[in-house]
């Protein structure tokens, strides 16, 4: 088994969705600031795992982890995605998280199926949350903004540019087009869901060699994650409050997509008993970074964080 090269990392949300009761701040009052880490969902991962690629081909991780087919193939990722006009133009809401079963899934690949078809690409539903698309080799591919870089911004803003990125406007507009009626989107809204009504396609490239770099292990529910670690054969474990109290030296445990009272409430007890037994290195996804040792337990008179 690899030795381990740190300790234990937890990443967090942004700091700014703790509030000013929130029990991590009594621990970040008393732990170590360290100099800032990586900013941001993909930076982070990149940091963990360098030599993966920048940007990050998540299309070909992903089937890779969901498939196991990539080969020497060019994937895109195709999720599924929520857009909702309003005044200030077209949002992103929700992205590869719209609880599609397979049924949905195949039905609504199947309608936008022509329209990769004519473009000389194929859209293949792997999961019912997570689409992908092979890419012919020659197909240039401008830069796509990942989902984390553009949830709940106008689309706008995150488009393809330019000359080489019209295309690819045109296709995302007739995906729009074609998902705008179709009837799975009618039954969805019918049972209260949001429909399905676009496709974020973003992660080119080919499947690259991942360094397993200092990693023991992993504990995420985050896919692109799970891929690198797949990729990198780093053992990958789902989020349970067990597999978080299981965690040591040299694993990541990703809590970064979660609420700040989903933590405080579900995951604090766990949390508690990790930081009483171990060194614990706490990264913020906007940067800042932490160490913290069992014994700073008793620093009680440091009252907020640096």
């Amino acid at each position: 088994m690899r030795a381990p090269s740190q300790p234990l990392q937890i990443w967090l949300p942004t700091l700014a969705a703790f509030g000013a009761g929130h029990p991590l701040h009594a621990v970040l009052a008393r732990a170590d600031r360290l100099d800032d880490g990586a900013s941001g969902y993909l930076d982070g991962l990149a940091a963990c795992f360098p030599g993966a690629g920048v940007p990050l081909p998540a299309g070909a991780l992903t089937r890779e982890h969901l498939a196991g087919d990539v080969g020497q193939a060019r994937w895109l990722a195709a999720d599924p995605a929520w857009v909702q006009p309003d005044m200030n133009g077209v949002r992103l809401l929700a992205c590869g998280q719209m609880q599609l079963d397979a049924a949905e899934a195949q039905a609504l690949a199947a309608s936008l199926q022509p329209l990769f078809e004519e473009a000389g690409m194929s859209l293949v539903p792997t999961a019912p949350d997570h689409w992908h698309v092979r890419l012919p080799d020659d197909l240039a591919l401008p830069p796509l903004a990942a989902p984390a870089q553009a949830m709940g911004e106008d689309l706008a803003q995150h488009l393809p540019q330019g000359p080489q990125g019209k295309r690819w406007r045109v296709l995302l507009n007739d995906i729009q087009v074609t998902l705008h009626q179709h009837p799975v989107n009618a039954q969805r809204r019918a049972r209260g869901l949001s429909p399905v009504n676009s496709l974020w396609l973003w992660g080119g490239g080919v499947l690259p060699a991942v360094p397993a770099g200092p990693w023991r292990g992993v504990v995420s529910d985050d896919l692109l994650l799970a891929a690198l670690a797949g990729r990198a054969g780093v053992p990958h474990r789902p989020r349970t409050p067990d597999n978080v109290a299981a965690a040591g030296a040299g694993w990541l445990i990703d809590l970064q997509d979660l609420p700040a009272t989903d933590i405080a409430s579900h995951w604090w007890p766990t949390l508690q008993t990790v930081f009483a037994r171990q060194p614990v290195r706490l990264h913020a996804a906007n940067a800042p970074q932490w160490q913290w040792r069992p014994w700073h337990r008793w620093r009680f008179w440091r009252k907020r964080a640096a």
